[in-house]
This record gives structure tokens, C-alpha cells and sequence, in this order.
């Protein structure tokens, strides 16, 4: 498999990607994330995905290919983002509690002659949350720097009834879409 670059300061992208056996080193991708006026949710979460691989192919040697992804909680057609404060995590988790909602990851690939992406849309059922519990879990400090102030793949897991889709790109990266975004690379 090629080696690539990732434009990522994910933790678990990086060891997603390990899973793959794809070598990579890592490159700066910082964009804006601002979403754009009547921008849907999975537009959003494309442009910024694909915006991460260019920027990173921008700042790379531009020898090999860029990956970059995106993973946005969505409710009811509603962005939720990383909290700001713990009043901000209490809003989210209480919207969620009891209630399913989609978790969306794109994955893009840039180099010189393509621009790949995929998208991937999970649906997480969440139990019924007290307002204690939510405020414990905020206090582990793990909700603080997550998308919908929750981490599957951690604490937050004991919130979640049921998935359908792909657990994976849940915690960030799809695992079979990248790869076979991989084996479309000219």
C-alpha cells in the first residue's frame, strides 16, 4: 500500500489508519470550520474533509497523496459541535438522551491528478441520561474536545443503545471506505 500523508491532529485517526497498515506522516491541515449560510450537514462535512486534504496537499511535498476527514454529531438536522463549557455539553447530552441521531464521517483523498471522497452516515441510539450522570461524565474530561460531547470509543460508549452503520467512522474514520478510496489512488 502507498504511503500518504495525514492531514489530522486526531489521535484516533492515526491509530485507525495503523489498523489499515498504511504508513503515513502527518501534515498540517487547518481550515476554517465555519459551516456556510443553508450549508447541509453532509455537504458541510464533505467541503471540510476535502478542505483538510487540499490544505494539507498545500503543505506537503505534494509527493504522495493527503488524506483528510471530518466526523460531525447531528440531531434533528442540528450541527453539534465540540462543547465550549460544561452548560454547553449538559445542552447537548440532554438532546440526545434517549434518542437516536447520526454521527456523518467524510474521508478525502487529494493528490496532483484526483480528489477522492466518501461519505458515511451512522445512526447512534443513545439511553435515557440523567443530568447527574452527564455532569460526571463531563467531569472525566473526555467529552470536553469531542464532536456531540461524547466519545464512543471511550467513557461516553456506556451511552449507547445501538449503532447502525459503521462503528469505525464513528470514532472518526471509516475503515472500509478508506481503503478502498486507497485503491482508487492513481
Amino acid at each position: 500500500m502507498k504511503k500518504i500523508y495525514l492531514a489530522s491532529k486526531s489521535p484516533r485517526r492515526r491509530e485507525l489508519l495503523t489498523q489499515l497498515g498504511v504508513q503515513f506522516d502527518l501534515v498540517e491541515g487547518e481550515i476554517d470550520e465555519t459551516p456556510l449560510a443553508d450549508e447541509s450537514a453532509t455537504d458541510y462535512v464533505t467541503r471540510l474533509a476535502c478542505a483538510k486534504a487540499k490544505a494539507g496537499w498545500l503543505n506537503s511535498a505534494q509527493d504522495r497523496a493527503v488524506l483528510g476527514s471530518d466526523t460531525i454529531v447531528v440531531y434533528q438536522n442540528q450541527l453539534l459541535g465540540k462543547p465550549n463549557h460544561q452548560a454547553d455539553a449538559v445542552k447537548m447530552l440532554s438532546l440526545l438522551s434517549g434518542k437516536t441521531h447520526q454521527v456523518l464521517t467524510a474521508v478525502c483523498l487529494q493528490n496532483a491528478e484526483q480528489t477522492l471522497s466518501e461519505l458515511v452516515v451512522s445512526d447512534v441510539t443513545f439511553a435515557e441520561l440523567s443530568e447527574p450522570e452527564i455532569i460526571e461524565y463531563w467531569q472525566t474530561g473526555e467529552p470536553v474536545d469531542k464532536a456531540g460531547s461524547y466519545a464512543i470509543q471511550g467513557i461516553g460508549g456506556q451511552f449507547v443503545v445501538n449503532i447502525n452503520g459503521s462503528y469505525s467512522a464513528i470514532v472518526g474514520l471509516p475503515l472500509y471506505e478508506t481503503k478502498q478510496l486507497l485503491a482508487q489512488l492513481r
